[in-house]
């Protein structure tokens, strides 16, 4: 690409208020992109974009707008996604801040569409909540009450509130009948700070669960800044459902749905979406991966309900496309499609599926580009040239994954900071490149040869193919070539923040709603 577009911040800005099509996409990796970023843009890094980008946006003809900071990625991006057959590419005018000097607002965090949208669920229906403190006090006077955690499992079994049960977003409204049968059992829905447990909440109510529900107020940070322990490692899990309970739960969710202005479709009507060239159509099983992987309709992506909701701009990052949504009990995929309704997408759920339509198995595979075909070598070669010395090993997988395991010696780098790794890189004859499983780093083979003139070789099977083989490994992070900017370091994680970016963080969503209103292209509507 010799000379590549531009798109102004008043172009995007417009076409987001007649609710166009946008792909407006940041190349920088997440950390960075977490510190400021317009409301509407989608993070997928340079260093990855292969491996993203068909899924991400789907359509190649789609009008993809692309920015850094200065850093000079966005060029490359542009160049990449030219080869990758993308034909309507331009560059951001100014980057990130020739959108700032043009007034547009500036977010920070990550996923800030759905945390702002909860934000401002919370002022519109003021959603029921419960103080740490009280909640506590209801556990300790073991009252009738049921906690409900709606995080991801993985993120659950991290850290969790005493007596939770894992229950993730989309399945509330299906299983909480299933879990506090009686009425008059109080149900608290946790997340890690506020958004899934307001969406978590305000589900229930919406669907009429006749029971007294509230959120945990500020989720587990809020648990942690009461002085209160959490539990760690917990595997408490919903079981399965009874006919009476699917059914008043199916007749509640498609209600709602149908009063947040969700669309019903068939799967003639989904072939026909999907066969337009000039529109973007994603569609997503909402069910959880383990249903999904067991049988599941062809084409369609995992994404369980409530991740979905939370997380809408890295599933479909085509701001304005149409999200058809999928699940075999007309439960999950109403209730999530009323949230996504509501903010703002044109959404709908398949009706009439049979058992005969989930006919693919399996995990979900991203589309891939062509893969390049570089030299490789096995564990076994990789480990005799380490003796003989001279060969210097490159680990593209993420930063954590790195630090947990890694091969003896091996330099983290990121594939888009080649040439700074470079400088801080031993000399070396030959270098090997790895990463957990060989598909990132096969992209880097060509790239770090022109920039060195040596040999490189791919391990191939990646660094699982060395530990499959018996070989041993190394943790930490004494070998980082370029700082860990792969991902932003979320205050609500984990179980070691500082206490003061727990509560910057709480401070910093009780804004949300204001900058949605200085941002002004949100189209959020809540029912």
């Amino acid at each position: 690409m010799s000379q590549i577009a531009t798109r102004s911040f008043h172009a995007i800005r417009q076409a987001l208020l007649v609710k166009q099509e946008v792909a407006l996409i940041d190349v920088r990796e997440e950390a960075p992109f977490a510190e400021a970023h317009p409301l509407f843009a989608a993070n997928i890094p340079l260093s990855k974009l292969e491996l993203e980008v068909y899924a991400r946006i789907p359509r190649r003809d789609t009008a993809v707008t692309l920015y850094d900071d200065g850093e000079g990625l966005a060029e490359q991006a542009a160049n990449r996604l030219a080869a990758l057959g993308y034909s309507q590419v331009a560059l951001l005018e100014g980057g990130l801040a020739g959108w700032r000097d043009a007034g547009g607002e500036l977010f920070r965090d990550v996923n800030v569409p759905s945390k702002a949208f909860g934000e401002l669920v919370e002022s519109v229906r003021h959603t029921p909540s419960l103080a740490a403190e009280d909640v506590k006090a209801l556990l300790d006077a073991k009252a009738d009450v049921v906690v409900l955690d709606a995080r991801r499992f993985d993120e659950y079994q991290t850290m969790s509130i005493p007596t939770g049960i894992s229950v993730p977003g989309a399945e509330l409204v299906l299983r909480a009948r299933e879990l506090a049968p009686d009425p008059a059992t109080r149900i608290v829905v946790n997340c890690a700070g506020r958004t899934r447990s307001i969406i978590g909440t305000q589900s229930l109510v919406n669907a009429g669960l006749p029971n007294p529900v509230a959120a945990l107020r500020n989720g587990t940070i809020g648990w942690t800044l009461a002085g209160q322990q959490l539990e760690h490692g917990q595997t408490r899990r919903f079981g399965e459902v009874s006919e009476r309970n699917h059914q008043q739960a199916a007749q509640s969710a498609r209600a709602v749905a149908n009063e947040a202005g969700v669309g019903r479709a068939s799967l003639q009507e989904l072939a026909r979406w999907q066969a337009e060239s000039a529109r973007t159509t994603y569609l997503f099983d909402v069910r959880t991966p383990q249903e999904y992987e067991a049988s599941h309709l062809p084409g369609a992506r995992s994404t369980p309900g409530g991740q979905l909701v939370q997380e809408t701009d890295h599933f479909a990052s085509v701001r304005g496309a149409r999200l058809v949504l999928a699940d075999d009990d007309g439960v999950r995929a109403n209730m999530s499609a009323s949230w996504l309704a509501q903010l703002g997408w044109e959404v709908h759920v398949l009706d009439g599926l049979q058992d005969s339509d989930f006919t693919a198995r399996g995990a979900w595979q991203p589309p891939l580009p062509a893969l390049p075909q570089p030299a490789a070598i096995d564990a076994q070669t990789l480990a005799a040239w380490q003796a003989e010395g001279d060969t210097l090993v490159l680990d593209f997988t993420t930063s954590a994954n790195h630090v947990a395991r890694h091969i003896p010696g091996a330099w983290w780098a990121l594939r888009s900071q080649l040439p700074q790794a470079l400088e801080k890189l031993p000399v070396a004859k030959r270098y090997v490149l790895t990463c957990g499983s060989s598909l990132l780093a096969r992209f880097a083979v060509s790239e770090l040869e022109e920039l060195t003139g040596k040999p490189v070789a791919l391990l191939e099977g990646g660094t699982a193919a060395w530990v499959a083989a018996g070989l041993p490994v190394e943790s930490g992070d004494q070998h980082l070539a370029v700082p860990r900017s792969d991902r932003y370091r979320r205050p609500y994680e984990g179980t070691d923040n500082p206490r003061e970016a727990m509560q910057g963080y709480l401070d910093w969503e009780f804004g949300l709603v204001e900058q949605l209103g200085r941002d002004g292209t949100h189209h959020f509507q809540v029912i």
